[in-house]
């Protein structure tokens, strides 16, 4: 499908109102376009191991994955499949495959988002050059490649990278479905199946462009009212069938022979739609999680401080997530990521709309402003007043939006600059741009500080000569410094991104900035890896020990050898509370660790019962110590076997406690009272083939 939208037929033609380039302009255009290419994958290639595991969390399901295909099919944590990841899988297929066949390293779990970063930005060039043209088409490539964010995402194995591609793909294809002489039902459907995996990608958060594409398509398709509304149905019932046949399969599936849908309280992947994943991040009710901005939850002192203050977010509703507001993309913690050029785009896109005017209303410039606009605009919106988690890199998903209506907006008030006020326009979007960089700069004062008067100067340099430049030397001049002023900041964030690592469950682009909070603010340069390799861990400093909430553990050669003694007479080779705990023991021994409890150690699963009787079956070997359970509630539930090859999953929980389960205090707590403590370079470890 994604190939169908980067194919065009020779009589598509560059689109209405792009003149064909000459022979020797077409092999300028291609040198161009190779060049950004080659260029965005050099850029997120360098130095690619410097990150790592990156996501531990989603690395050890990258592993699982390659060794086992249930594993695979349902996104498990671990090979045993006592527990999924808190997100559908597709986002691990690709790399588990890459996994598979190149065997465990940080390249073959990180080059395949690397791909997609590419694929991504090609899409984006040829959507926009069907519209607006060749050099709008590289602008918006470019804008895209070097936002920080999407630079972070398409180096990191989080389900960015592959979101953002069936997003921008799916938006291709109802543009595509607007052209004269289109087949518009297959291209309406085509945009459904890229919505439909986007969902089994990341769940809701991809229902934020399908507005942006109904609208668009309703107002500016081809044909009558009857059959545009067709259309439509046709591309819903195509995001159902694409979407619905693996939640159908995972909801029919028998619960003892899959694993439990983390993330959820009752192993329902409709409750983890709908709820960690859905309404709770809107509402800030979300059961399992630690903590969210609709409702207090009591923690204990280590993760207190772990997350931070929530700084000036309790008023506005964001808790420890951050403020929420109109005003939350400028914020320090989102600023840099994503926010140098949306006043630019705004500007630029509202005048760009206002120029084509009265154009037919198949206009293709039009159709594509007004639909990444909204994209563009509607997540915004959303991300802006979300109460429940959210986290900084959460903005990628705006980045194809912005650096489409800013490329076509420029494009379009390029051409027509022949007026006063449009040149006036490309000037104070310059103005805009270079002054809102040198604020964001000025939050890192450390960072580069000779590069925020540098940006100030050009930016108003450039914006003076945009008002006579009509024509001539005097254009080129005046356009290549507003572009430099424009991206000189976004450029040196996302260098200083691709030179630093970037591990962990929450990262973000880009140096320190002044005035950061919460979890967003943990770790803003990552890890700093000891050691690479296949199967290698990295860890803070080098320095072995067990994990935490938010970042995977990094077990020493020693602790590595003794779970891998006789690791093969058990089904896992450990249990560990949470799964970024277990993630890095499981990562470096190539053995099943259980998570228990999930991502964050709050989901019933296994319950008490159900790991007294693995234990009891002799399929666990160790308990991995830690000092994660003692801010788990209660809670309850009944285990339903597994075969000798997998754990299983267990049935539903009983009443939630604090925050979800006290499952995993339970199990912790029987352990402890029944097995002795051996101590491996500083990290409890119990045997539990020997009780007491």
């Amino acid at each position: 499908m994604t190939a169908d939208v980067l194919r065009r037929t020779p009589s598509a033609g560059p689109g209405p109102g792009v003149a064909e380039p000459t022979a020797r302009e077409a092999g300028y255009r291609r040198l161009s376009v190779g060049a950004l290419l080659v260029g965005t994958a050099i850029l997120y290639l360098w130095n690619l191991s410097i990150n790592g595991w990156a996501n531990s969390f989603y690395t050890a399901a990258i592993q699982a994955g390659s060794q086992s295909w249930k594993a695979w099919f349902f996104g498990s944590s671990d090979m045993a499949n006592s527990i999924t990841v808190d997100k559908p899988p597709a986002s691990l297929w690709l790399p588990a495959l890459s996994v598979r066949v190149f065997g465990l390293s940080s390249w073959s779990v990180l080059v395949p988002e690397v791909l997609l970063g590419v694929g991504s930005v090609a899409l984006l060039y040829l959507i926009v050059r069907r519209a607006v043209g060749h050099w709008a088409g590289l602008g918006a490539g470019a804008v895209l490649a070097l936002t920080p964010v999407a630079a972070l995402m398409f180096r990191f194995d989080n389900p960015e990278a592959l979101l953002i591609l069936l997003m921008i793909a799916a938006c291709g294809a109802v543009l595509r479905a607007m052209e004269p002489g289109a087949a518009s039902l297959r291209w309406m459907i085509a945009a459904g199946v890229a919505v439909g995996f986007g969902f089994l990608t990341k769940q809701l958060e991809v229902m934020l462009i399908v507005p942006a594409m109904a609208v668009t398509y309703l107002a500016f398709g081809p044909g009558r009212w009857p059959r545009r509304i067709g259309h439509l149905f046709a591309a819903l019932g195509a995001l159902l069938v694409s979407a619905g046949w693996w939640v159908l399969a995972v909801e029919r599936w028998p619960a003892a022979s899959r694993p439990y849908i983390g993330g959820s309280q009752h192993n329902s992947i409709l409750e983890l739609t709908f709820g960690y994943n859905g309404l709770g991040r809107l509402d800030g009710n979300e059961r399992g999680s630690v903590g969210g901005g609709g409702r207090a939850h009591q923690m204990s002192g280590a993760v207190a401080e772990m997350v931070g203050p929530a700084g000036p977010g309790r008023a506005g509703g964001g808790g420890m997530w951050g403020s929420t507001g109109v005003l939350r993309m400028f914020e320090p913690a989102q600023g840099g990521q994503i926010a140098w050029l949306i006043p630019s785009a705004l500007i630029l896109g509202a005048a760009a709309l206002v120029l084509i005017g009265r154009s037919a209303r198949t206009d293709p410039r039009r159709s594509l402003l007004v639909l990444f606009g909204l994209w563009m605009l509607t997540m915004i919106g959303v991300f802006s007043f979300m109460a429940g988690i959210f986290h900084s890199y959460y903005t990628a998903a705006i980045a194809p939006a912005l650096a489409a209506v800013i490329a076509a907006g420029a494009a379009v008030c390029w051409g027509r600059r022949d007026r006063l006020w449009v040149r006036i326009v490309l000037a104070g979007a310059t103005w805009a741009a270079a002054v809102w960089g040198f604020i964001l700069l000025q939050r890192s004062p450390d960072f580069v500080p000779w590069l925020r008067p540098s940006v100030l100067v050009v930016g108003a340099i450039a914006g003076a000569l945009l008002l006579p430049a009509r024509r001539g030397p005097l254009s080129a001049v005046a356009a290549a410094a507003a572009i430099l002023a424009a991206l000189a900041g976004p450029v040196a964030y996302t260098v200083d991104t691709v030179t630093t690592a970037k591990q962990g469950s929450i990262i973000s682009a880009g140096p320190r900035v002044a005035g950061e909070f919460g979890p967003g603010a943990v770790g803003r340069h990552g890890r700093t890896p000891s050691s690479f390799g296949p199967g290698a861990p990295t860890g803070l400093g080098g320095r072995a020990g067990p994990g935490g909430l938010l970042s995977g553990s990094t077990p020493s050669d020693e602790m590595i050898a003794v779970l891998r003694t006789d690791a093969g007479a058990y089904t896992c080779v450990a249990a560990a509370v949470g799964s970024n705990e277990a993630s890095g023991y499981q990562i470096a021994t190539g053995f099943s660790v259980m998570p228990i409890g999930g991502f964050n150690g709050t989901d019933p699963s296994p319950t008490l019962a159900a790991f007294q009787k693995l234990v009891a079956q002799g399929r666990i070997h160790y308990f991995i110590g830690g000092s994660r359970g003692d801010f788990i509630g209660g809670g309850h539930g009944d285990f339903i076997g597994g075969g000798r090859g997998d754990v299983g999953s267990p049935g539903l929980g009983g009443p939630p406690g604090l925050g979800g389960s006290g499952v995993s205090a339970q199990i912790r707590t029987w352990v402890e009272a029944n097995f002795a403590q051996t101590t491996v370079d500083g990290v409890q470890l119990y045997d539990l083939t020997a009780p007491k």
